[in-house]
């Protein structure tokens, strides 16, 4: 079992700029897929984007629309979620996902394709 753990969440205001951390549990190997999820009170939740295992191919939410940017540090196996001109939602909890996979251009995007979940980062914008 893989153990994630998120990092960055926050209050910030509408328009501003975000940047989540997704890190995974020491000795993983570099063949997991990575996603991200946020999920608002009494919501199911939504897949924000993924990145295979090489980096190479990443995949986002339709509503995202262009402002956030996935990427992964081999090297301290993290993933990031930069996020940009950040809307005034309703307050959601952000989860980072993860699954082996061989194909390095493998990007799930449904929540049954992952295997394993942190435990989130609470993200608020304020208007």
């Amino acid at each position: 079992q893989v153990q994630l753990v998120e990092t960055g969440g926050g209050l910030v205001q509408a328009g501003a700029s975000l940047r989540l951390s997704c890190a995974a549990s020491a000795g993983t190997d570099s063949s997991l897929a990575m996603g991200w999820f946020r999920q608002a009170p009494g919501k199911e939740r939504e897949f924000v984007a993924s990145i295979s295992r090489s980096g190479i191919r990443t995949y986002y939410g339709d509503f995202v629309k262009g402002r956030f940017t996935v990427a992964r540090e081999k090297a301290k196996n993290t993933v990031y979620l930069q996020m940009s001109s950040l809307k005034p939602d309703p307050t959601a909890v952000y989860y980072c996902a993860s699954v082996y996979n061989g194909d390095v251009f493998y990007t799930p995007r449904w929540r049954t394709e992952y295997t394993d979940w942190g435990q989130g980062t609470q993200v608020t914008v304020s208007s």
